[in-house]
């Protein structure tokens, strides 16, 4: 991914790639919008525009390939890849997040807790003052005994049979496991959350966007059967590129492809027919998907 000086992602990089990549053709070839209209695409003004492919042609995404029409053509490089560690930078990030909005969460919590440590209680009866010297244990064992007397009768008070049972190593112990358990169940649903969030991308990339629920289900029981999640979507990538320009009825529907296992298939030796960009009438893509030519960059 590219990135600013100050070390943060180029996204106005990324967007006029994506404005190239839509009138290139399916190899990367033959790019040739004008300036006019990547601004149109992007909403850009013309000098962001131009700041942004001399960057993307610094970073070796694009090259100058002739010029068509009295507009600069450039090819793509399609042959490169986001790194892994792109993905596993953004989970941290996502870690990080979660890890310090819980411990704001904790903290705001223990701000409203008061801490009763200058009085201890024993057997119900006889009270212990410390710290206390202005306060006469006379006075301050009648406000205890008077606070407990006074209760709602629709809270009746634990018997000390009750206090000694809670405060049990066995209940203590109860109350660490509900807890560990608790932790663990918050462990599993940020995974699935993780697995939702890399199932939006294999629906961005496959090439018939059909029966959403169905290919949902079907993903999940792939990432139980312990199928990598980028597996399947750069599968999923180079399915779009095997369909394109193919009768689209004869595409699988994302549930199926996914049960079947379609995304450890070779990839077809036979390219299909592809479209080529002529003039500048606007985007070159296809009709029946618009988001073929979209690379993850």
């Amino acid at each position: 991914m590219m990135r600013t000086e100050k070390g943060k992602p180029d996204t106005t990089a990324r967007h006029v790639l994506q404005a190239l990549a839509e009138h290139a053709s399916p190899t990367g070839t033959d790019a040739h919008p004008s300036v006019l209209r990547i601004q149109y695409r992007t909403g850009y003004d013309r000098t962001t525009v131009q700041r942004a492919l001399r960057r993307l042609e610094k970073a070796g995404l694009i090259a100058k390939d002739g010029a068509k029409e009295s507009r600069t053509r450039y090819k793509l490089a399609m042959e490169l890849r986001r790194p892994v560690t792109d993905w596993s930078d953004l989970e941290r990030e996502e870690d990080e997040f979660r890890a310090a909005a819980a411990e704001r969460k904790r903290r705001s919590r223990s701000k409203g807790v008061t801490h009763a440590e200058s009085v201890t209680v024993t057997d119900g009866e006889d009270v212990t003052v410390t710290h206390a010297e202005s306060v006469t244990g006379e006075c301050h064992a009648l406000k205890v005994r008077s606070s407990r007397t006074e209760r709602s009768p629709n809270h009746p008070q634990p018997s000390d049979k009750q206090l000694l049972e809670d405060s049990s190593p066995a209940a203590a112990s109860n109350e660490q496991q509900a807890a560990a358990a608790q932790v663990q169940t918050k462990s599993g649903s940020e995974k699935t959350d993780h697995h939702l969030r890399a199932f939006g991308a294999f629906m961005s990339n496959y090439p018939k966007k059909r029966d959403r629920e169905e290919a949902k289900k079907a993903w999940i029981a792939a990432i139980e059967r312990g199928v990598d999640p980028q597996h399947m979507v750069d599968a999923a990538q180079a399915y779009a590129r095997e369909r394109f320009g193919q009768d689209p009825k004869y595409t699988k529907l994302p549930a199926n492809w996914l049960n079947k296992g379609c995304y450890d298939d070779e990839p077809d030796p036979q390219p299909g027919r592809h479209l080529r960009a002529v003039g500048d009438s606007g985007p070159h893509r296809n009709p029946e998907n618009p988001s073929d030519y979209h690379q993850d960059w």
